[in-house]
């Protein structure tokens, strides 16, 4: 059986090799697709036959915007169980609270010191990836 996908959503060139360094360091051993846009995470997610285990999803995309993201993975069968963490730099309460009310698990907003990013890349693989029990039909697919 193949490790778990991740699909990590972000646009920013600089944050994406922060998170595989992150995870490389911490011996994060999934495959990590990555998606640099809303509409490029949704077309990956909606015809893509191996559906990941979790998302990491940033809100301020190009295309289509995280929130939006959310809402259309939450109103859907096939995604609406999907654990989504939030990955994003942004402070915003509305976006807190947004996030919150379309269905995301986790909100977690990037740390700025390469240190603090790689222990919390650490704790969302640990969680997510070796903790959390997933329903079964994210596990399934």
């Amino acid at each position: 059986m193949r490790d778990p996908v991740i699909l990590l959503v972000e646009d920013n060139a600089d944050d994406e090799e922060l998170t595989r360094r992150a995870f490389k360091k911490n011996n994060l051993q999934n495959d990590l697709v990555v998606a640099r846009d809303g509409q490029e995470a949704l077309d990956y997610l909606f015809t893509n036959a191996r559906r990941p285990h979790l998302v990491l999803l940033d809100l301020k995309l190009p295309k289509v915007d995280g929130l939006e993201v959310l809402r259309r993975l939450r109103a859907d069968d096939r995604t609406k169980l999907l654990p989504v963490v939030v990955l994003t730099s942004s402070t915003e309460e509305r976006d807190l609270v947004a996030s919150y009310e379309l269905g995301v698990n986790s909100y977690v907003r990037k740390p700025v010191d390469f240190t603090e990013f790689l222990e919390a890349a650490r704790q969302l693989g640990m969680y997510w990836l070796m903790l959390n029990q997933t329903p079964p039909e994210v596990a399934r697919a």
